[in-house]
């Protein structure tokens, strides 16, 4: 059978599961529609946080970036793995004790005061709509090369799938959608990873097969330096980034970590605190499956794409090429009229994304407009690397299609997870703790479906009209929320003295300056200077590592405001001695 038969019919009974899941399970009540009615058994929670935490970006966009950046990828690696222990650790447990179905809850309540909770909101729409931007966006990238739509009809039809489970089900249905959705992904990771690493090396595990010799004796990683020192690229071990802005990246996407609301919430599911550090120690054990597989995905696709298409002529190309192709996510002009791909340094068009002609060129291959004035002639989409990945090693079409269902169930899980952060946010945290605290149970619950219709419009625009790579925009959510969330989380468990005007006045001047910066060296929005530009940056901080400043700069304004403003109240801070009870020291503990 062709892919897009096996694409129909694996991605189609997915769907239909999710579906089917979200009917059995849906919410009846507000809890269930927050929780999942608190009952979730830790197993459980933890295969559901799994899948909530890897997006699209952990499936699709980091082994991309980790291909084509090499060494300076492993930020990612290093940042949301140890972000997840950090929150696992420092965290989780205590927002658990805390009994809040939200962050702007916690926030609102451990700081007294309802503008700290609007703050709050505000931080959390921001980052779950630029983090949702990610997952839309490989949700697009999937349907658009195997079922044969565009891009925006690809998010069109996630839009409707994912609306139509966390609509009716909430948490509830989202969860058990989650388990599911991780057996899915995971299994689609695994499995062409598997073939491709004994395919190099003949070692059937791929994190030791990437680290391997093959069949002529030579290190793979050592043969990937030597292609690509000798077409003129660093070597893929060594990185170009400078050691202040891989700290400041790995440290914004850690911190980020520790303040993802839709990842926090996910702690309330389970009846007990030992419950919440059970499911965290679960989910650790699922996400490590995938994020040490995907340093060697990385490295099998550099790989095989380099010798698959260097000096290859394009008529000899083979069919894969072809196909993405006409998605618009590799194109290939021929600058020295040889017939033949040159992959070379350098961008091969100026603008983000090729912009093509309606007619063909000499050799079939799809006309560009604005290619670049460089040597390299072949524009490759990142976030394509594992999705073609199977393609480019001849793998049997029915692979092919099962790693099309795993980023479509990598995509969806997170994104059902980040529009039910938006839905409560604005139902519960704004309108049932502010605007209408009396509203009946009923009420509440259509306003949180409405409102997640809404986040899924926003959604889809951002998914079809994204600021970066999924990988790239998801880091850019990180900053978000570490530079206003980790904070004001931070000190609300741990420090007695810290008062709402310190953290109100921390997460808007934490949160304000990393949205300038953003706008201004990663959309363009603001200032004169060439955006693109790195020597443009402040202290040479990337915009995906700015968030750390922020946070930064949250935590001395906060510190600086509190010091010269009233303490808590005396029930605010035997709230917080309450919530650091360690475990096993008393019956409080379970509730």
């Amino acid at each position: 059978m062709s892919i897009q038969t096996w694409t129909f019919i694996i991605v189609g009974l997915t769907f239909a599961l999710y579906i089917g899941i979200a009917i059995w399970s849906r919410a009846a009540s507000t809890k269930e529609f927050y929780v999942a009615g608190g009952g979730v058994s830790p197993l459980a929670n933890g295969l559901a946080t799994a899948a909530d935490w890897m997006s699209a970006a952990s499936f699709l966009g980091m082994a991309g970036i980790i291909a084509f950046s090499g060494y300076d990828g492993s930020v990612y690696l290093m940042g949301w793995t140890g972000g997840y222990v950090l929150l696992a650790l420092l965290l989780a447990p205590y927002l658990r004790k805390f009994g809040k179905f939200t962050v702007p809850d916690f926030i609102g309540d451990r700081y007294y005061s309802n503008v700290a909770r609007t703050v709050a909101v505000v931080a959390a729409l921001f980052v779950s709509f630029t983090y949702v931007a990610g997952q839309m966006r490989g949700v697009g990238v999937v349907f658009s090369r195997f079922l044969d739509v565009d891009v925006n009809t690809g998010v069109y039809i996630g839009m409707a799938v994912v609306l139509f489970y966390a609509f009716l089900g909430g948490m509830k249905g989202i969860t058990y959608t989650q388990v599911a959705q991780y057996c899915v992904l995971i299994f689609a990771f695994m499995v062409p990873a598997i073939f491709i690493s004994l395919m190099a090396t003949g070692n059937p595990v791929p994190q030791i097969g990437f680290g391997s010799a093959g069949e002529d004796g030579v290190y793979l990683l050592d043969k990937l330096d030597g292609l690509m020192t000798d077409l003129g690229f660093t070597a893929y071990t060594d990185g170009s980034k400078s050691t202040t802005d891989v700290f400041f990246i790995t440290a914004a996407l850690m911190l980020g970590t520790a303040g993802l609301p839709h990842v926090i919430i996910r702690f309330f599911t389970v009846p007990k605190v030992r419950d919440a550090r059970k499911s965290a120690g679960y989910a650790l054990l699922f996400i490590a499956i995938l994020y040490t597989t995907a340093p060697a995905i990385a490295v099998f696709a550099r790989t095989n794409l380099m010798k698959t298409v260097q000096d290859t002529p394009y008529k000899e190309i083979p069919t894969w090429f072809t196909k993405w192709e006409d998605t618009g996510l590799i194109a290939w002009t021929d600058k020295n009229e040889d017939g033949k791909i040159q992959y070379l340094p350098g961008p091969a068009i100026d603008g983000k994304k090729p912009e093509f002609s309606e007619s063909r060129g000499d050799y079939g291959e799809r006309i560009i407009y604005n290619f670049g004035k460089g040597k390299n002639e072949l524009y490759i989409d990142r976030d394509i690397t594992v999705l073609a990945n199977p393609e480019i090693a001849g793998l049997p079409n029915w692979v092919i299609a099962l790693v099309a269902a795993g980023g479509l169930a990598a995509a969806l899980s997170t994104a059902a997870g980040l529009l039910l952060v938006i839905s409560t946010s604005i139902s519960h945290d704004l309108i049932k703790k502010q605007l209408a605290p009396d509203i009946s149970d009923k009420k509440e619950l259509w306003i949180a479906r409405f409102s997640a219709l809404l986040a899924v419009v926003v959604a889809g625009y951002f998914g079809i009209h994204p600021p970066g790579f999924v990988a790239s925009v998801v880091a850019l959510a990180f900053g978000l929320a570490a530079s206003s969330f980790f904070p004001a989380i931070v000190m609300g468990i741990f420090s007695k003295r810290m008062n709402r005007e310190g953290a109100i006045a921390g997460m808007v001047a934490g949160l304000g300056i990393t949205c300038y910066y953003i706008a201004r060296f990663k959309l363009g929005w603001v200032g004169q200077e060439e955006t693109s530009k790195a020597e443009h940056w402040w202290w040479g901080i990337s915009p995906e590592g700015f968030g750390t400043v922020g946070m930064l700069v949250n935590l001395a304004v906060a510190f600086l405001v509190s010091k010269f403003t009233a303490s808590p109240p005396e029930e605010v801070q035997e709230i917080v001695e309450h919530i650091r009870i360690p475990s096993g020291s008393g019956e409080a503990l379970e509730h």
